[in-house]
């Protein structure tokens, strides 16, 4: 269903410098996130509601009965009746046969529905690595069908973003049937309309990408942070039953992505989760933000493999102790304040495991009230797919309504 129309963003600059720099806060834009629109119930309101009840109740149980499905959504059994025809036209759920669970008892059995895993596929973008754009066509489970990739090289601004529509199109056109939509995962700041308001190391600023990539294909696009979407497919696809978590990534810069009651916290200028730029360190290394001290040059995986390669081999625990520390440090008022259940680490596995990880954890835990601090996990997933997982997870959001 089409939404109300929406101004058009502002056209991109070029970058004042070519260099390459890593992910930060750089000259973000002040204006906050436009206050919400109506919030009453509309009777139009209605049916994509209900459908995403149902979709998402087969999404995260699996098959159901429809008497299931009434009980899960509490919609009256006409309406799921209605609602599961509908779908099946769609192509999107399918009857699978009856329920083992009724054989036993008496009376017609009762018949199975679930999601059709390839009735329509989601072309993702994982736009977060410095040297090349990752692609991949899923089906609605999340399983990779195809996979693509480009090299970065030198390109910046406009060159930049050809390459992901080039990206884009590749997989599009290896598709077998329907597209559901594309979803990209971008590092930097990204807006609710799609538009990648800063991503400083590929020379983006105010740059439209989802309006690009609708234009260009014709299909629906969305395009959002990459470590909220990270955190995102930890929702979906990880099987997390945490409905406040956290995802920190290291790789490439650092940031987060925060689950708070279920849903993704982007904040006012949509930059919820910049915790690489909190200063733990008052006369600390310099950072590319221009202060000392931040949190980013202590546990960025690039600057930490750096200061591992500085010290003897028996020294390496240490440092990696100190920048679990760090973190910990960053995270306890964090953990505090929201009651976060759970933080899950992405990064390279020989850093942010080990003393690295313990460091982490007995840091928070030493800063936080027991019953806080003890029901926290903190894991690392070093998952390579994560942000493609999570840029499908944008269109599934957007497209059916499941979170």
């Amino acid at each position: 269903m089409a939404g109300p129309a929406r101004s058009a963003p502002t056209a991109p600059t070029a970058p004042t410098a070519s260099a390459r720099v890593p992910r930060g806060l750089f000259d973000l834009p002040s204006g906050a996130r436009p206050p919400a629109g109506r919030t009453k119930a509309q009777t139009q309101d209605s049916r994509p509601h209900n459908r995403a009840l149902l979709l998402a109740a087969l999404f995260h149980d699996g098959a159901m009965s429809r008497a299931d499905l009434v009980r899960a959504s509490g919609l009256t059994a006409p309406t799921v009746s209605a609602l599961i025809a509908e779908l099946r036209a769609d192509g999107l759920v399918a009857d699978t046969g009856p329920d083992a669970r009724a054989q036993r008892r008496r009376g017609k059995p009762s018949v199975l529905v679930e999601i059709q895993d390839d009735a329509a596929h989601l072309v993702a973008l994982d736009l977060s690595h410095a040297e090349h754009f990752r692609g991949a066509l899923l089906n609605l489970r999340g399983e990779v069908v195809e996979r693509a990739q480009l090299p970065i090289g030198d390109a910046l601004a406009d060159r930049a973003a050809d390459l992901v529509e080039e990206l884009a199109a590749d997989l599009v056109a290896r598709a077998p049937g329907r597209v559901l939509g594309i979803g990209a995962a971008s590092p930097g700041i990204v807006d609710d309309r799609g538009v990648i308001r800063q991503a400083a190391h590929l020379g983006w600023h105010d740059l439209p990408m989802a309006r690009r990539l609708s234009d260009r294909f014709h299909l629906p696009a969305h395009v959002g942070n990459d470590v909220n979407a990270a955190a995102l497919a930890v929702t979906r696809y990880q099987r997390s039953r945490a409905q406040n978590l956290m995802v920190v990534a290291t790789e490439h810069g650092v940031g987060a992505g925060l689950v708070v009651g279920g849903a993704l916290v982007e904040g006012e200028q949509f930059a919820a989760g910049e915790i690489g730029h909190v200063t733990v360190e008052e006369d600390g290394e310099p950072c590319v933000c221009g202060r000392t001290g931040c949190l980013d040059p202590l546990i960025d995986a690039t600057a930490l493999r750096r200061r591992l390669a500085r010290v003897p081999e028996a020294d390496r625990p240490a440092v990696l102790a100190r920048a679990g520390q760090a973190l910990g440090t960053v995270l306890a008022p964090i953990v505090c304040v929201l009651n976060l259940n759970e933080i899950i680490l992405t990064g390279p596995a020989e850093l942010t495991g080990g003393p690295f990880l313990d460091a982490a954890v007995e840091t928070v835990r030493s800063r936080t009230l027991a019953p806080i601090g003890n029901a926290l996990s903190i894991r690392p997933l070093p998952d390579p797919d994560l942000l493609l997982l999570g840029a499908g997870s944008l269109v599934i959001a957007a497209e059916l309504g499941v979170f």
